[in-house]
């Protein structure tokens, strides 16, 4: 495995300079649940938003309270009341991991993946049509709004093999307890195990958050850009030979597309020259005005002003630009026809453009029918949607969306139940007549016995754009489809003190529209249905010995045009405990299996995953070695990973790869060494 030092040993730097002019604190998780801030003189704030308090009397010398030394935070997602803690555990990787376990690229971390669950896409609105690279991008939906008594400050840097990089950066801090602001950033480079296959995104987001002092306006503000550039290959031209390579190195191997021998593992080129780089940038920004009662709350020493919303005014404005391109600047005329039966020119520069910007403007009114419950509120709005696409040089569309939306919401504060209902319905415009509708309702049964959630999930939308005309993007028979709709009924049982989960998904499905080859497109006009069910469980073999075990079971019916496992199942042996006071430690084996199954074929032209009905994937199980640790503030990871594809046939060989489809193989022994380190100022 070759590293690169030169990132590795500069980042460790980094983080020893930083260590230097930062204090050593305690991560507090306290809640500080709704309650406002104090006004006046009875406590006050400084700059980076850290509580101070009087001396007594009114004597203006302030001095730090006991907090001085430690750190309140906590955070919620966008559009969401409900407060979580920094999440400090270690023994799952994939919650640190932005590729989901139950996701398969196409080999190379970085690459299009895909979900092995059946999971559709549920959206009524406008889509272009490219969702390759979703997993690795930042969201709106994603986004945290944090509050902290003290600047706090997260760094991560993951080291594979084959100069794989992974590095993730987050800064977060209150100015004053009503003004937060956040930064993160990350980046990852994988060059590849076979040619043409780098991969390279760039994530950014910047958030921030403001409430007045008399709490009455309030303003949450999201910049965010995502960048993915992924060299296509094609996979390879004769795959039978994975069995007599002589360096056990895919990389000597032909692909599909792509100049041969011109393939180059240099971590620093980031460079496509064959395949599709997307680009987004969102500006999102929520402000609002309440209307309510004043109010105070008196302790012994120390009155609090309190403010109850009852009626709210609400605007929404959302401004987005993507760009999705595919280009070929190795053109081979003859490796087109023979792998992919499309004739081009040869040696003449390919490439597919579509680009467009969409300008939101949402305006809502929302009412509190219990002053002591934010979150529990009625919501009503219309929004105007304008969107314009820029094709190649040449062509322009615009267009436009008028739909109304209504919410309600009620997180009760026994938890007893909990009720979340939510619906889009689109009026005029170009997509006219979709709609989406969801409720999700979820009680507690006792402390015992855990939580009970059921739901319903209902959307009717317009195919995506890649399917009009107008779209560059090579497809033969573009017609009229009409609208897919889909039904979601869910269920969720959770008992956290037996460490038990149960989930159920049924599905039908109309109307589905999917490709089945490289540049074809098909719609399922017969109704379908696909049935999955899950479990997750933990159990204590011993004191310091923990199984956990995740299993996924899902079933079709009829001849529907969907590839999924009927089995998936990961599993976890892992040794844990609490040594030497302040190391925490998780250590163990991970396998993750799935049943044979026809895997999803793959269009690099237009990014997108195809239905075949002819080859069959057959793998062996993922095996995994990890050794995961905490101590104090720093978290380690060392796993060797794919040692199933150790090969005795060649003595200490580990060259018996399995396949993500017909043509693509995965990875053999992977080593990863990663570090995640947070800062308390």
């Amino acid at each position: 495995m070759r590293l690169v030092k030169r990132p590795f040993f500069g980042l460790l730097f980094l983080l020893m300079s930083y260590m230097l002019h930062a204090q050593t604190g305690t991560l507090r998780t306290r809640n500080l649940g709704n309650q406002s801030s104090t006004q006046g003189n009875a406590i006050a704030y400084d700059r980076n938003g850290r509580p101070m308090r009087n001396s007594g009397g009114n004597d203006s010398l302030k001095t730090r309270n006991s907090l001085a030394d430690s750190i309140t935070i906590f955070y919620r997602y966008f559009d969401s009341t409900r407060n979580r803690t920094i999440d400090s555990s270690i023994n799952d990787f994939y919650t640190r991991f932005p590729l989901p376990y139950q996701y398969q690229s196409l080999g190379n971390y970085g690459t299009a993946a895909q979900s092995l669950l059946f999971t559709p896409f549920m959206q009524a609105g406008f889509d272009a049509g490219f969702h390759a690279f979703d997993i690795y991008q930042f969201t709106i939906q994603q986004t945290k709004f944090y509050q902290t008594t003290r600047p706090y400050t997260e760094l991560s840097y993951l080291l594979g093999s084959k100069a794989e990089q992974l590095i993730n950066v987050l800064h977060t801090q209150n100015r004053k307890d009503n003004f937060n602001f956040s930064l993160e950033y990350r980046f990852s480079n994988a060059p590849g195990n076979v040619k043409n296959q780098n991969a390279s995104h760039n994530n950014f987001r910047f958030t921030s958050q403001y409430k007045s002092p008399n709490r009455k306006y309030g303003l949450y503000f999201i910049f965010l850009s995502n960048k993915a550039a992924s060299s296509e290959n094609g996979g390879l031209q004769n795959v039978k030979r994975l069995d007599s390579l002589s360096l056990n190195d895919p990389y000597e191997l032909e692909t599909r597309l792509g100049r041969s021998g011109a393939a180059s593992r240099n971590p620093f080129n980031t460079a496509v020259s064959t395949g599709n780089i997307y680009k987004e940038s969102t500006l999102f920004i929520r402000h609002f005005y309440d209307f309510g009662k004043k109010d105070s709350l008196v302790t012994d020493s120390t009155t609090y002003k309190i403010f109850y919303p009852r009626f709210r005014l609400e605007h929404t404005l959302r401004y987005s630009t993507n760009s999705y391109q595919f280009i070929d600047n190795a053109v081979d005329s003859l490796r087109y026809e023979q792998y992919f039966n499309r004739k081009v020119p040869d040696r003449v520069n390919i490439g597919y453009n579509d680009r467009w910007t969409s300008i939101i403007n949402q305006f809502s009114m929302l009412t509190f029918p219990d002053k002591n419950n934010q979150s529990q509120f009625i919501k009503a709005g219309i929004a105007l949607q304008n969107l314009s696409g820029r094709f190649d040089s040449i062509f322009r569309k615009s267009t436009y969306n008028i739909y109304a939306l209504g919410e309600y919401r009620n997180r009760t504060k026994n938890q007893v139940w909990d009720i979340e209902a939510r619906g889009e319905l689109y009026l005029n415009g170009w997509n006219a007549g979709d709609y989406e509708a969801w409720i999700s309702m979820k009680r507690l049964l006792g402390k015992k016995l855990g939580y009970l959630n059921v739901g319903f999930h209902n959307v009717n939308r317009s195919p995506s754009f890649i399917f009009d005309p107008l779209s560059r993007f090579p497809i033969d028979n573009r017609t009229n489809f009409g609208k897919e709709n889909i039904v979601r009924l869910f269920a969720n049982y959770e008992n956290p003190k037996n460490g038990l989960k149960i989930s159920g998904n049924y599905y039908v499905v109309n109307n589905y529209t999917y490709f089945d080859s490289f540049f074809h497109t098909k719609q399922e006009a017969t109704l379908f249905n696909v049935f999955h069910v899950s479990l997750e469980k933990k159990f204590k073999l011993s004191r310091y010995w923990n199984w956990y075990t995740e299993v996924h079971v899902q079933q079709k019916t009829g001849q529907a045009p969907v590839n999924i496992p009927s089995l998936l199942t990961r599993n976890r042996i892992a040794f844990e405990g609490n040594f030497f006071t302040n190391l925490f430690l998780s250590t163990g084996l991970e396998i993750r299996y799935y049943t044979p199954y026809k895997a999803d074929g793959y269009s690099p032209f237009i990014g997108r995953y195809f239905y075949q009905n002819t080859e069959t994937i057959s793998n062996r199980p993922d095996i995994n070695l990890f050794l995961h640790f905490r101590i104090k503030s720093f978290k380690g990871f060392v796993r060797f990973e794919n040692l199933n594809t150790l090969n005795t046939s060649k003595g200490f060989e580990f060259s018996k790869l399995n396949m993500v489809s017909s043509v693509y193989p995965s990875l053999g022994l992977w080593t990863r060494v990663g570090i995640w380190w947070n800062f308390i100022n």
